[in-house]
């Protein structure tokens, strides 16, 4: 079993209002952590209450389902759960169209189980080696635009099909998930060599809220996870 220690964040930026959400939680053994990270859907109704909906119910199924071993089958009824949720909240709000993205890392053991849908990332950094993974961005091109494909929506229950990987983890790894104000906000090279920096968690955390103060023109949101 590994040890972890975490670090978080979550600013409004520029905006009126944060639309992003996270969740952390851990189980009193320290043996399994979860932590989600979403965001809501930008140009539609009620992001704030789609991200906050959605990670609710994952972090809701979870503890539910804390005896069942972390697999892809897991994490897509997890997702099942956290659709249908959303879909009875919109409707009860009058059929609103909402939408949120999501990452999520579910450590259970030494082994890391992660999921996302959308643009919101997991990095998993090792010592020696660096970037060992990243989620890729579920987008396309649209007249010059770029559209989210594969999210939380309302009433899209095919846009809700989570890419699930899983790793082993060794000490010294890093681990974050964090919403596209964040990684916006900077260079790929300068947010891998924070992530990997040999300061505090608190002052790596410190070090990405001045750039994304500076630079960032979104809601950002990070969880950022020490192995030891």
């Amino acid at each position: 079993m590994v040890k972890i220690q975490y670090a978080t964040i979550s600013e409004t930026g520029t905006r009126k209002n944060n639309e992003d959400a996270f969740r952390m939680i851990g189980t009193s053994d320290g043996n399994r952590w979860l932590a989600v990270v979403c965001d809501g859907m930008g140009g539609h109704d009620k992001g704030e209450v789609a991200s906050e909906t959605v990670a609710d119910a994952i972090v809701n199924y979870w503890r539910k389902a804390e005896d069942e071993i972390d697999s892809k089958d897991k994490v897509e009824k997890a997702c099942l759960k956290a659709r249908v949720a959303l879909d009875e909240c919109a409707f009860n709000m009058g059929h609103v169209k909402m939408g949120t993205t999501m990452v999520m890392a579910s450590i259970e053991g030494d082994t890391v189980t992660i999921a996302h849908l959308g643009d919101s990332r997991c990095y998993l950094m090792r010592p020696a080696m660096g970037l060992l993974y990243q989620t890729k961005d579920h987008i396309r091109m649209e007249y010059g635009w770029e559209i989210i494909d594969r999210c939380f929506f309302s009433y899209r229950p095919e846009a809700c099909f989570p890419d699930v990987v899983q790793f082993k983890l060794k000490a010294g790894d890093r681990i974050m998930l964090c919403s596209d104000g964040l990684y916006n906000s900077m260079t790929h090279k300068i947010l891998l060599k924070n992530m990997m920096d040999e300061k505090s968690m608190d002052e790596i955390i410190d070090a990405y809220r001045i750039l994304c103060e500076k630079q960032c023109n979104d809601n950002y949101t990070a969880v950022l996870i020490f192995v030891v």
